[in-house]
């Protein structure tokens, strides 16, 4: 079953034409890969699919359900999460409070209780029930990652969207982040931006390649290992 799919999308900046995406679907239960060259149109093309943008013209689907024109908080609240690029934590307060806002928003939508559960369990999936007291604008910048994460898990989405999410990262954390998004993954689909490419080879059933705003290449972590226009444009082969 299709999840998430996405025709014509544009997004113009003036004389820029930042996204140009004639097609784009993701299977539901995927963990899939959003790979270019900086300045590729990456994260244009994710904020459009969550909401962060409006799109100059073209339609967005989740669930089969025109979601073109609604805003980020709608989309939340039909299943879609998502990280951002720059870390977007409440740095005084601390790690558990941040997590509580977004399960607290789940529970009122879902009518139950469970937030404080939900929060401490997404604190848990990260490594981080440790720090749960600790303020979040003292950790460091990895650790602010996998709240961020935390805080989109505590929401249960059906779509959790991550942008750079091992940015900042120790080595040791990234092998427990692999592993997360695959405990992850038998929950929810996963999209993700990614340049770690051992990261995207490790997690992607497929993956697309974005250049000048428009998709590349789509394909297993094979087939864009073999495909020479890939090798050209961002593997640097």
């Amino acid at each position: 079953m299709t999840l998430l799919s996405a025709r014509n999308l544009v997004k113009d900046f003036g004389g820029l034409r930042a996204v140009n995406v004639e097609a784009f679907d993701l299977p539901a239960g995927e963990i899939r890969a959003v790979i270019g060259p900086n300045g590729a149109g990456k994260t244009t093309f994710v904020s459009l699919l969550c909401g962060r943008l409006p799109p100059s013209s073209g339609t967005i689907r989740f669930e089969d359900t025109d979601i073109t024109r609604l805003p980020a908080h709608e989309r939340v609240a039909r299943g879609i999460a998502y990280t951002f690029q720059i870390t977007s934590i409440y740095p005084n307060l601390s790690l558990l409070d941040n997590v509580m806002l977004p399960a607290q928003r789940r529970a009122s939508l879902n009518g139950t209780a469970d937030a404080a559960a939900r929060a401490a369990e997404a604190l848990e999936r990260v490594g981080l029930t440790d720090r749960a007291q600790e303020m979040a604008g003292v950790q460091a910048y990895g650790h602010q990652r996998l709240l961020e994460v935390a805080m989109g898990l505590a929401l249960s989405p059906k779509l959790l969207i991550l942008d750079e999410p091992t940015q900042g990262l120790a080595e040791g954390e990234i092998e427990t982040f692999i592993a997360l998004i695959r405990d992850v993954a038998q929950d929810a689909t996963v999209l993700l931006i990614e340049h770690n490419m051992s990261v995207v080879m490790a997690l992607a059933e497929r993956i697309t390649v974005m250049n000048f705003g428009e998709v590349l290449a789509e394909g297993t972590p094979d087939e864009i290992r073999a495909n020479t226009d890939v090798q050209t444009a961002y593997l640097g082969g």
